[in-house]
């Protein structure tokens, strides 16, 4: 392969991983919208943002959907940070005040 064959693959590729990666935040945003949502239910019933138990879940579900070539480690990491910053959203969604009941 010459090095302008290789350049035009890798320019092909790139272009795959550039409409893969903005799958990736489209669906990242969408999970972060149904996070939005479970902050502010657990904010009406006083519900602690961090639930281990339900993390723990989330690790199975995600590591048994991983048939590779991620290793369980390195998608378990990924989710550790997609958590964490869902947290974080959670936690925003619960300081916030709910909107008020529009008066008729």
């Amino acid at each position: 392969m010459t090095p302008d064959e290789a350049q035009a693959k890798l320019d092909e590729y790139r272009i795959l991983i550039d409409d893969v990666d903005r799958r990736i935040v489209a669906l990242l945003n969408e999970r972060t919208a149904v996070v939005e949502n479970i902050g502010r239910v657990k904010r009406e019933a006083h519900i602690p943002v961090y639930e281990p138990k339900r993390e723990d879940e989330v690790f199975a579900n995600i590591t048994s959907a991983n048939h590779g070539p991620l290793t369980t480690q390195a998608v378990r990491g990924i989710f550790e940070r997609i958590i964490d910053a869902s947290r974080s959203i959670q936690r925003l969604r619960m300081s916030q005040k709910p909107p008020e009941e529009p008066k008729c």
